[in-house]
């Protein structure tokens, strides 16, 4: 039996996923063999949860499936014969039975079609072997939990190799194209438990339903199991038999696979998704959709380092139509379709996105050029004259921003109405993103070349704490002239790092970056306050409310890793040995957690404490985005 700890994930390129543990014991409500985005990337809705399987051979009937139920039994008894596990260049199980018999099983998404492929072989046997195979099925809200009830519909469709139910008259058919037999034998199966979602305080037990069995013949040949929403599957087969279609899309996919020049670039393909007839970018597996701050913050690395021009080209183009009032959208709700305008700094992301495309792509088309600097220019100058939520330029030079009850920097939790880190004022990363935006829109624009003079000139004599040799973190807190939040957190290290303009260099700019070293640096980060610190948390965990609590008082982020590098390098001349230093020292443990909890991604975030455990998001589109902008840009 292996010992080995994780999370895979599959991406169908839609918004939808399979995903899972190493040991396909399911641990949080997002794990599932078909997880379909309906109006992608969002409606994403559970179809297929999992299986139970069974090998029958002459010795007898051995179970290659286990479950965890809420008196917190395994059964049955699969993972003892689990002998390895690898995830490239998909997810593949290898079983060793009682009587020499090895198993070999895979599982593979086809991206942009909504497909996932399942296999079955047996890789040693000395008789015949027969596969029995129950899916589970539910049909509920990703974020959901399913239960016994009278309104699920067990009804088959049975067509030759297909297969079709339909669990609730709202959602689609789910097919399945198999070259097994199949026999009805409708059944519920109750209280799973999912340890994931009871550790984060929630709901955790659901029931699921198996309308048949699937049976097959794998001694001389490979058992196949596709799986999608009806019309889907019918699309791809085209009429083909499942074996050929499972072989077509394993070949085009390890095509496809084998064209990126490194695992972290595969990894990345995962976030690049469809929305509508344009691209997006997802913040995370398994519960996040897009948002703008992430999408702006990510696509640096994922895209734009990556060489990915024409995705980042057309996912900016297609945020560009959502503004309002000088602000664009932190937030398409995955119901609905009216956009959440709740963030100071994702307009300012975007506008440090566009510089970074036009340099990248010093070709592109004129109109589109000219569509992205309307865009950016409108947002300096709504920022500038004032908008929604107290955003508005004061007489310094510098941006106010906030009011009560509302949570606009990316320090944004908030438990029911307490905004846990209000920063309400002239918090610094946003005044370094807003001097950003200016120096950049001055390019276009000369007029703001004397705001941006007079803003660079009130930070430094604004921000600079000379008692600790460090910046405030907030500025007129409160909306307060003259009042300080003295806590010290890594927002300081945007003044130094991560942005195309530095605001302190010298002296000053050492003094940041070696303290927050000295205080913040972690392995997989920084922590977001000092542990010295009243409100400071050192584990993320326990109910909603702890987590949320706990969320910037200490918790660890991952991408707050590339603007520290990238600072640590400027104020050491970014020569050949600081830069294999700071790859030893600070990009190496990072690279060895992409093997530690989302296998070939890294976490969304991770303990204050040590050992800094990963916690979240599995998968972080951010996280994966900085530690390759760090990779491709700052470090070659």
């Amino acid at each position: 039996m292996i010992s080995g700890v994780g999370e895979w994930l599959e991406p169908d390129g839609l918004g939808g996923f399979a995903s899972g543990s190493v040991g396909l014991v399911r641990t949080r409500r997002y794990h599932a063999l078909l997880l379909a985005a309906l109006r992608p990337p969002v409606e994403r809705v559970v179809l297929v949860n999992g299986f139970e399987a069974w090998v029958v051979t002459a010795a007898g009937r051995f179970a290659l499936s286990a479950q965890r139920y809420a008196d917190e039994t395994v059964h049955p008894d699969g993972l003892r014969r689990l002998k390895e596990f690898r995830a490239a260049p998909w997810p593949r199980w290898t079983y060793e039975l009682e009587d020499g018999t090895a198993i070999e099983h895979e599982l593979t998404t086809r991206h942009g079609a909504g497909v996932v492929c399942l296999t079955w072989r047996a890789t040693a046997a000395s008789g015949p072997v027969a596969l029995e195979l129950r899916p589970l099925l539910s049909g509920r809200d990703h974020h959901a939990l399913h239960h016994e009830n009278g309104a699920f519909r067990f009804d088959a469709d049975v067509a030759g190799e297909r297969v079709s139910w339909q669990s609730y008259p709202a959602l689609p058919a789910v097919t399945a194209l198999s070259n097994g037999d199949y026999q009805h034998e409708p059944c519920w199966y109750r209280s799973f438990l999912y340890a994931e979602e009871r550790e984060r305080g929630l709901d955790h037990v659901e029931d699921l339903a198996s309308p048949g069995l699937f049976r097959f013949e794998i001694g001389a040949r490979e058992a196949v199991l596709l799986l999608g929403v009806r019309e889907s599957l019918e699309r791809l087969a085209r009429r083909r038999k499942a074996f050929a279609v499972a072989l077509a899309v394993r070949s085009d996919e390890a095509r496809r696979r084998k064209a990126f020049p490194s695992r972290l670039r595969l990894s990345a393909d995962a976030y690049l998704v469809r929305r509508g007839d344009g691209r997006t970018l997802l913040a995370g597996y398994p519960w996040f959709a897009d948002w703008g701050r992430d999408t702006f913050i990510a696509m640096r690395g994922l895209c734009l380092a990556a060489g990915r021009v024409a995705e980042a080209r057309a996912i900016l183009l297609q945020w560009s139509d959502a503004l309002s009032r000088g602000m664009l959208p932190n937030r398409f709700p995955d119901q609905g379709d009216v956009p959440e305008y709740n963030s100071v700094d994702a307009s300012l992301w975007f506008v440090v996105a566009v510089h970074e495309l036009f340099l990248a792509a010093p070709e592109l088309p004129a109109s589109e050029r000219e569509r992205l600097v309307r865009t950016l220019l409108a947002i300096v100058l709504g920022y500038a004259q004032g908008t929604r939520h107290g955003i508005r330029g004061d007489a310094d030079g510098l941006l106010l921003a906030g009011e009560p009850g509302q949570q606009l920097t990316w320090m944004d939790a908030k438990v029911g109405d307490h905004v846990v880190t209000p920063r309400i004022g002239k918090p610094v990363e946003v005044q370094a993103l807003w001097l950003n935006a200016l120096k950049i829109a001055s390019a276009w624009e000369p007029s703001w070349a004397e705001r941006y003079e007079r803003g660079l000139r009130s930070f430094g004599e604004r921000f600079w704490n000379e008692d600790d040799a460090c910046l405030f973190d907030v500025v007129d807190d409160g909306c307060v002239p003259g009042a300080l939040d003295r806590r010290f957190r890594p927002n300081q290290i945007f003044a130094v790092g991560g942005l195309p303009f530095a605001l302190l260099e010298g002296a000053r700019a050492r003094r940041v970056v070696d303290v927050v070293e000295a205080r913040l640096l972690t392995p997989l980060g920084l922590r977001t306050l000092a542990g010295y610190e009243p409100e400071y948390r050192g584990r993320y965990e326990g109910g909603v409310r702890e987590r949320d609590t706990a969320y910037h008082q200490g918790t660890v982020w991952p991408w707050l890793l590339g603007p520290f590098v990238e600072a640590w390098l400027r104020v050491r001349g970014s020569g050949a040995d600081a830069k294999r230093e700071a790859r030893e020292r600070f990009v190496s443990p990072l690279l060895r957690h992409v093997d530690e909890a989302g296998l070939g991604h890294v976490s969304e975030i991770a303990d204050g404490d040590a050992p800094h455990t990963p916690r979240g998001c599995p998968f972080q589109a951010w996280s994966l985005g900085e530690l390759l902008r760090i990779e491709l840009s700052v470090l070659a």
